[in-house]
């Protein structure tokens, strides 16, 4: 465990806390050990919470509409699983065998609920300032970007837009594959740019895929993300 809190940046008293929150159901099964499951229904309110007093701290002049959106898209699945990749979250997670040869370890919804669960596991162990000062070292400079007004996270307009700029092309989806079954399926989409496949994205919903293929694209083409 000294090695993965090393990982994470932070010391945890009760170790216990972070193999749980690590600890994917697929894992827990096989294990017959308790899932992260129950730390990420608390993470997600302590991260709603921390983000949302910085939103309001630092954005005073904004309307309660606009902080529910800019929090929204701050604290969306596929933000934090850009967000844990500075900790390689997901090569930290407990997988059962079946979910690690499926690609698991690829999931947005499980590594961002790994996320959550963190954010769970270092507020039950060091208290809400211990919480609040990790998300913040992690997040800082999304939510920044987000205050600023420089990143919405929609990199399907984000890139739409990058092509209507420089007048060379349009940008459509399609759906290459379906996988899994119905409760927990996959979604491989291609985006093109005026007919031509440029990149592809995967996802549990044809909007979640193709929000996954168009940021891939918009990183390739030297934009910040």
């Amino acid at each position: 465990m000294k090695e993965i809190e090393a990982k994470i940046g932070y010391k945890f008293n009760n170790a216990k806390l972070l193999k749980t929150a690590l600890t994917h159901s697929s894992y827990a099964n096989e294990a017959r050990t308790e899932s992260n499951e129950r730390l990420e229904f608390l993470g997600d309110s302590v991260l709603s919470i921390i983000v949302s007093e910085y939103l309001f701290k630092r954005l005073k002049n904004v309307a309660e509409g606009t902080l529910s959106k800019y929090r929204a898209s701050l604290v969306c699945e596929q933000s934090l699983y850009e967000i844990s990749k500075q900790i390689n979250l997901s090569e930290l997670i407990y997988l059962g065998r079946g979910e690690e040869m499926t690609g698991g370890r690829k999931r947005h919804s499980i590594v961002s609920d790994a996320f959550e669960a963190v954010i769970a596991a270092i507020y039950l162990d060091g208290g809400m300032e211990a919480a609040r000062k990790w998300v913040i070292n992690l997040m800082r400079d999304s939510i920044e970007d987000v205050a600023e007004g420089h990143r919405s996270n929609d990199y399907k307009t984000m890139l739409q837009e990058a092509f209507q700029k420089g007048n060379t092309g349009k940008v459509t989806y399609r759906t290459i594959a379906e996988k899994g079954m119905d409760h927990n399926k996959t979604f491989e989409v291609e985006v093109l740019v005026d007919g031509a496949p440029r990149g592809r994205g995967e996802g549990h919903s044809k909007k979640e895929a193709e929000q996954d293929a168009a940021q891939k694209l918009y990183v390739s083409l030297g934009k910040k993300a």
